[in-house]
C-alpha cells in the first residue's frame, strides 16, 4: 500500500509521518516562492515533495518559469498541476495551459480527477479536460471521496494510474463540512445515508473502510488531513502504513 500526504507551507516537517511523497498545497493567497522553498526543504529532509501548480493562482509565464525552475533547481522531481479553485489572478484559467508550456518536461506529473464532479465545471467539460490533459500526465490524483463504488467506476475508465484521495480519521460532522465546501455531492449523500444517529456525527470515521473496499482496484492513496495531521500520524502508525 502506497500513501502520500498533503501539507501546507506552514507545516512543521518534524511532525510528518514516514511517508515518502509529500504534496504541498498552494492555497489562495500563498506566494509560490514559499511553496518552492518548502519543497526544497522536503528534498533536503529526504522526502519526495510534490508542489501544487494551480493555474488560476499563477500570474503569467514569467512567474510560472520562476516557480518551475526554483523547484527543479532544488531537486524536485514531481508536480501536481491543477486548475485550482480561485478566480484567475492572471493569464491562466486551466491546468492544460500550464502543461502546454513544456516547462514541466523532466518532472513526473499528476493531474486532478473528479469522480464526484465539481461545483465549478460541468461533468462534460471535466471529461473533455481529462482527455486533453492525459498526454502530459503520468497519473491522476482524485478529490477526497468516501463512496467506493463511484471511485471504482472512475478508475475503470482511466488509462493512467489513479491515486485515490481519502481523509485521515475525522469526525463525520467535520467530513460533512468539508464535503459541502468542495462540493463532493456523492460523498455528502454517502455520509448522510450512513449516519444512523446524531451521536455518529461525533465519531471519527476510519479510512480503513474505503481502503479495504478498494483493494485490488488501486494501491495508491492520497491523504487530505484537513488539519488533523496528528490523528493521521497515529492512524498510519497503528496500521503499520508508515
Amino acid at each position: 500500500m502506497n500513501f502520500s500526504i498533503e501539507i501546507t507551507v506552514k507545516t512543521d516537517l518534524s511532525t510528518l509521518p514516514k511517508v515518502k511523497d509529500v504534496y504541498i498545497t498552494m492555497l489562495h493567497g500563498n506566494d509560490f516562492k514559499e511553496v518552492a522553498k518548502k519543497a526544497v526543504e522536503l528534498v533536503q529532509s529526504g522526502f519526495n515533495p510534490v508542489p501544487h501548480f494551480p493555474a488560476r493562482s499563477i500570474k503569467n509565464l514569467e512567474e510560472l518559469k520562476d516557480y518551475v525552475n526554483s523547484c527543479k533547481d532544488g531537486g524536485v522531481k514531481q508536480a501536481l498541476v491543477i486548475g485550482g479553485s480561485s478566480q484567475p489572478i492572471g493569464d491562466y484559467h486551466c491546468s492544460l495551459q500550464l502543461l502546454e508550456t513544456g516547462l514541466f518536461e523532466g518532472l513526473k506529473i499528476g493531474i486532478a480527477g473528479h469522480p464526484d464532479g465539481s461545483p465549478d465545471i460541468s461533468d462534460s467539460d471535466l471529461e473533455k479536460a481529462m482527455i486533453e490533459k492525459k498526454p502530459y500526465a503520468d497519473y491522476i490524483v482524485t478529490q477526497w471521496l468516501l463512496d467506493a463504488e463511484s471511485i471504482a467506476k472512475f478508475i475503470s475508465k482511466q488509462t493512467l494510474p489513479v491515486h485515490v484521495g481519502i481523509t485521515g480519521p475525522l469526525k463525520i460532522s467535520s467530513l460533512l463540512k468539508f464535503a459541502n465546501i468542495v462540493g463532493t455531492k456523492n460523498s455528502i449523500n454517502f455520509l448522510k445515508s450512513n449516519v444512523t444517529k446524531a451521536l455518529d456525527l461525533l465519531k471519527p470515521r476510519d479510512p480503513n473502510d474505503i481502503i479495504e473496499k478498494l483493494k485490488g482496484t488501486t494501491n495508491n492513496f492520497h491523504i487530505y488531513t484537513f488539519g488533523g495531521l496528528k490523528e493521521t500520524n497515529k492512524w498510519l502508525m497503528e496500521n503499520n502504513y508508515a
